[in-house]
């Protein structure tokens, strides 16, 4: 065997060297071109960006423009006891009407002390509710 053949093939070549190296053949470095990837759109993600965007900005517009005035001044009905009996015979035979209702503003702590009593009245309600019903399932048991 030559050994110059394995380092810079000169000279004669062993026969199994050369079966060795058409097996090992198909294995050999096989040089190949740069293949860089190509360029991301990012148009889709610019098109939703963009999007977002303005939807952000057209509502904090939105939210400075609104009125932020004070709360509505809500109208209370307000009905009036009925009105004394008459001492004139003749306006006796006439029909009573219906007293007239005086609509006034209403602050706003007057509503939430209206709500707070009202809040109240339905707790009461519901607990007195609650006892009724188990005072009737304990019965029917």
């Amino acid at each position: 065997m030559n050994d110059d053949y394995l380092w810079d093939k000169t000279g004669q070549p062993d026969p199994e060297i050369q079966q060795l190296e058409e097996i090992l053949g198909t294995l050999r470095y096989q040089p190949k071109p740069l293949v860089l990837p190509r360029p991301r759109n990012y148009f889709p993600l610019l098109a939703i960006a963009a999007s977002i965007l303005l939807a952000l900005i057209a509502g904090s517009i939105w939210l400075r423009m609104r009125p932020t005035g004070d709360i509505p001044a809500q109208l209370a009905r307000i009905e009036l006891a009925a009105p004394p009996p008459p001492t004139d015979r003749s306006a006796a035979n006439q029909p009573l009407q219906a007293p007239k209702k005086i609509h006034r503003k209403r602050s706003a702590s007057s509503a939430q002390q209206e709500a707070l009593m009202a809040k109240e009245q339905l707790m009461l309600a519901l607990r007195v509710t609650t006892q009724k019903l188990h005072l009737v399932h304990t019965r029917t048991e």
